[in-house]
């Protein structure tokens, strides 16, 4: 982050925010249905004008969208001084898409003994630029489907994690009604159920979940990025089990000065059950940063910070139902025909310039995989070429059949770019695909490999170093990786 931009927005903070913890009281009074501003003029700016402002500014210099539409957002919710461009590289990734619900779930810094879910009662919660309204209905629904959340003012009434997102939905999405959740404690399995109950009430509206949270509190910078790491790769596994298993390896470190490694993990966990829920099929991490990254901090005792996306891919499913019907069909003419036919149009997706996989499964075994890491042609193209390539071409497997055609199952892996990284621990199984070069030799493994042979990082490195005929654990020294991410979709099983 730029040092010059930074100052900036300090500059500017401090010029319109008025005095640091200007109470509720010293604003005018609002009907007692709506929640008053809390952390106005220490956490952001009490000035409208220049709250909106630094808001504006913020999401000018964020990070553009890394994919589509995401289902849920982590934005952190320290002072805009310190978080604030992390937390707008979080939104940005939003920005032009219709929402018309905002579901923030902060934690529980200000309730000791709270352990269910809060939800504001009343009609709204007022920041400098006005009053968001609660989504009545919503709450109702959500109080109806999952007793764990209740109707309580007070883990709200001081609570700045829920507060000082507010403003971003307030910029982004002025007409978007909110439903403000604050999380007692971050109990999996009650997480778990808020995050099913979200997307049942969610789904079929135009809403994004905000999961609010800070990651490292308090060690040194340099344990706080390597901390952070490791806890955002268990975020883009998008396995609850996996973050919660990281966090407790990361604490029972030790590590000085470590008090917490998320603390949100109550929203962190219950988003990433909704987003799973809803269809997201990947976290893109956006953003990482610590206190230590702007003028104002020290490296000595730091707050990290990430921004993560959770979508659902960029294949829709329309587009992934034509994408294996037409390997399927171009399989079927090349055994009927003895050459493959190209077949109707497919949806504009299609059209994509992408890298693919396609992977042929006979009785749950692995009949065939062939795919480029890249392509210069049209997705469904290089889909039908793949998937000849996979039934006929892959040389450890005859060709195939046509008693085996009725049986198989085919998979599409539709991949991101690669990016090279600098050290295996960047590598994250089950979520990274990856490709290791060293002495001319070369191999590489889909994503879903790692999960599928249950193997950590370290196995499944080795194994790819023995697929590229060289020593197991050759990845150790003088080797190249690079990874990429993948959609993966695949026919039902046919018997």
């Amino acid at each position: 982050m730029r040092a010059t931009r930074w100052a900036s927005i300090a500059a500017l903070a401090l010029a319109v925010s008025g005095p640091v913890g200007a109470a509720p009281g010293d604003q005018a009074v609002a009907p007692p249905s709506v929640r008053e501003p809390a952390v106005a003029g220490a956490f952001y700016p009490a000035d409208p004008g220049g709250l909106r402002l630094m808001v504006e500014r913020l999401l000018a210099d964020a990070a553009p969208p890394a994919g589509p539409r995401p289902v849920a957002i982590l934005a952190p919710h320290a002072g805009y001084i310190f978080s604030g461009q992390v937390a707008a590289d979080a939104w940005r990734q939003a920005q032009g898409q219709p929402v018309d619900l905002v579901v923030i779930l902060g934690t529980n810094h200000t309730a000791p003994g709270f352990e269910k879910v809060a939800l504001l009662p009343g009609t709204g919660l007022r920041t400098p630029l006005g009053v968001s309204g609660i989504d009545q209905e919503a709450g109702r629904e959500l109080t109806r489907v999952d007793p764990d959340v209740v109707l309580d003012a007070g883990p709200h009434r001081r609570e700045h994690s829920v507060e000082v997102q507010v403003p971003f939905a307030q910029v982004l999405f002025p007409g978007a009604t909110i439903l403000p959740l604050v999380i007692g404690a971050p109990e999996p399995g009650m997480c778990e159920r808020l995050g099913a109950a979200l997307a049942e009430i969610l789904r079929g509206r135009r809403a994004l979940v905000v999961a609010s949270s800070d990651l490292a509190h308090y060690p040194a910078a340099r344990d706080a990025a390597a901390v952070d790491g490791r806890v955002l790769d268990a975020v883009l596994s998008m396995d609850p089990r996996t973050l919660r298993s990281t966090i407790d390896r990361e604490m029972a470190r030790s590590v000085p000065g470590l008090v917490t490694c998320a603390c949100g993990e109550g929203p962190i966990l219950a988003a990433i059950s909704a987003a799973r829920a809803l269809g997201a099929t990947r976290a893109t991490l956006i953003r990482h940063a610590t206190s230590a990254d702007v003028p104002e901090g020290e490296t000595g005792r730091v707050v990290g910070y990430g921004a993560v996306a959770f979508d659902a891919g960029e294949i829709d499913a329309a587009t992934r139902t034509a994408l294996l019907a037409r390997a399927r069909e171009t399989i079927t003419a090349r055994l009927s025909l003895g050459m493959p036919q190209p077949g109707g149009q497919l949806p504009p997706a299609a059209s994509m310039r992408r890298g693919a996989f396609v992977t042929l499964k006979l009785h749950g075994e692995l009949r065939g995989c062939i795919g480029r890491m890249s392509s210069p042609d049209p997705l469904g193209a290089t889909v039908a070429e793949m998937a000849v390539a996979a039934a006929f071409e892959d040389p450890r497997f005859p060709p195939l059949t046509r008693a085996e055609l009725v049986a198989v199952e085919i998979e599409i892996s539709v991949l991101t770019p690669m990016r090279p990284v600098a050290e295996a621990r960047a590598v994250v199984p089950g979520r990274d695909g990856v490709y290791l070069a060293k002495r001319g030799r070369s191999a590489v493994y889909l994503p879903q490999v790692a999960t599928e042979q249950g193997w950590g990082r370290e196995e499944m490195l080795d194994h790819l170093c023995e697929k590229a005929g060289m020593e197991s654990g050759c990845w150790r020294e003088g080797a190249s990786l690079s990874v990429f991410q993948a959609e993966v979709f695949g026919e039902a099983h046919r018997s």
